[in-house]
């Protein structure tokens, strides 16, 4: 039985909110304080817990985070509104709306009006676009750290074999471009599974690197995988009051060589890389600032 590495989203987040405060104090020192706007529509549970992480985490490295509440009723000029002036406020690095929206607003043409230069949850159009044509700006914030989180665990991607279960517009299918990147963070060979691909864990077991988003509690089992395999399990389940991922951890972790916990994982990496594209895009700011 192999005992696996444990990919430990919180102890990677730490070291990078650490190294991101650094940056915040230098941006400081030039009279440049990174600021980050949230916007809030309705009052979706689970949308008040990430908002609150994303605002505790800010504070903890010195980027001014500010919270736009919007009520359920709110309509789309409501929100059209908000995000027009985020655009054009220079104190305004860089913002996200969170997801999801109420229904009855168009979250895609919402993401439209966000300018690429500030969309530091990489997720408009504008940003996808460019990520799939091979040419990011700022990438989404979740893929993003799945791949810094193997980075950091000495896990390179490069001429691997990457299965990606799962082809949502989060997670899968910018994970993917991400992979197909040149440098040593891309260069994978990719195979994107969904629902309509036949023989699920036949397809898994070719992965020298197995991701799974797709939100249903412990697809993947151990007679999925091969031995050796490192698995990222990008998925959140509630089940009875706990949280469980997509993966099977009680059999698939004997098998693996590295795996990610859930909660604990990929979860951190997210609000991490969130907070990495805001202090960049101060950064950038602050450059063009004095030219």
């Amino acid at each position: 039985m192999i005992q696996p590495l444990i990919l430990d989203g919180k102890a990677a987040a730490k070291v990078i909110r650490a190294e991101l405060a650094r940056r915040v104090a230098e941006l400081e020192v030039r009279g440049v304080k990174p600021g980050l706007r949230i916007l809030l529509v309705g009052s979706d549970p689970a949308s008040q817990v990430y908002v609150s992480s994303k605002e505790k985490a800010s504070a903890g490295i010195g980027v001014s985070a500010c919270v736009e509440r919007l009520p359920e009723s709110a309509s789309f000029a409501d929100v059209a509104g908000v995000i027009e002036s985020w655009n054009r406020d220079p104190a305004v690095h860089g913002f996200i709306v969170q997801l999801p929206l109420p229904r009855g607003i168009d979250a895609y043409a919402v993401l439209k009006l966000v300018s690429p230069a500030r969309d530091v949850d990489g997720l408009s159009p504008a940003s996808l676009g460019a990520l799939a044509s091979g040419r990011p700006g700022f990438m989404p914030a979740t893929p993003l750290g799945i791949i810094e989180l193997l980075w950091r665990n000495g896990i390179t991607v490069s001429g691997k074999r990457v299965v990606v279960v799962g082809r949502g517009e989060l997670v899968g299918r910018p994970l993917a471009s991400m992979l197909l990147l040149h440098g040593e963070r891309g260069d994978a060979t990719v195979t994107v599974c969904h629902s309509r691909t036949p023989d699920l864990g036949a397809v898994c077991r070719t992965a020298e690197i197995l991701v799974v988003a797709v939100g249903r509690a412990r697809l993947v089992t151990g007679a999925m995988v091969s031995e050796g395999v490192v698995v990222v399990d990008a998925g959140t389940n509630s089940i009875d009051g706990r949280l469980v991922g997509d993966v099977d951890f009680a059999t698939v972790a004997p098998r693996a060589a590295a795996i990610t916990p859930v909660p604990g994982g990929v979860g951190p990496m997210t609000v991490a890389m969130l907070l990495a594209n805001t202090v960049k895009a101060a950064e950038q700011a602050a450059g063009k600032r004095e030219l």
